[in-house]
């Protein structure tokens, strides 16, 4: 499922670093527990072709308790709680959009199959350990898949939420491209302003409209 992208992934294959980072993951996942399961790790490539990708979330690093990871930055499976970064982020998208979240749910895979990539700059994690895997190799890594989206010649709206993902704003130089910039919807920045009332969401989905794409459904059911 990888290999619509494999421009991307061949460019990569050939570095220094993504031998040693690939090197260093063979290593953990033998002796560590990590997350998400080694075969989601690339969980958000796979569901989001370049070609029909509209939206890109950036996360920093999974998460790490059991049962939360799933590949995808900000989602967990259904079944999990979901985390409050999260809970923050649906109350934002009723406010926003005047629709019914499911705040039992936290598996955002229907975000996923409309266009949206939800990308964690660190794919991985040790359990209980958060930032564990914050390397240097996860930061080139993250700096080529931002370089490579920022070709692709469709709208996209880049949503950059809180300091981490503001960073990459210099990246972002297509004039076909959005960036949507607002706090981190933990509770300890959203609660403190810069989140809710941003009305990031009407925004995003007004610019693709605008660009006549079609624009996503953020409901969850």
């Amino acid at each position: 499922m990888l290999s619509d992208w494999k421009d991307l992934f061949l460019s990569i294959k050939s570095k220094e670093y993504a031998k040693t980072l690939h090197a260093f993951l063979d290593e953990e996942y033998r002796n560590e527990t990590i997350y998400p399961p080694r075969d989601m790790v690339y969980q958000a490539f796979k569901l989001t072709k370049p070609k029909d990708l509209k939206v890109v979330i950036i996360g920093q690093d999974p998460y790490h308790n059991p049962g939360q990871a799933m590949g995808m930055s900000f989602s967990v499976p259904r079944g999990i709680e979901p985390p409050p970064s999260l809970i923050n982020i649906y109350k934002e998208i009723e406010d926003d959009l005047g629709v019914e979240m499911d705040f039992g749910n936290g598996d955002l895979t229907p975000w996923a199959m409309q266009g949206v990539l939800l990308l964690n700059a660190y794919l991985t994690v040790r359990a209980g350990l958060p930032l564990s895997h914050k390397r240097v190799e996860y930061d080139q890594f993250i700096n080529d898949v931002m370089v490579y989206l920022d070709t692709l010649d469709q709208p996209i709206v880049f949503m950059l939420w809180g300091g981490f993902a503001k960073k990459f704003e210099p990246l972002i130089k297509n004039p076909k491209h959005l960036i949507l910039k607002a706090v981190h919807p933990s509770p300890l920045s959203a609660n403190h302003g810069g989140w809710f009332g941003r009305h990031l969401f009407s925004q995003c989905n007004h610019y693709l409209t605008d660009q006549g794409v079609k624009s996503i459904d953020w409901r969850i059911k």
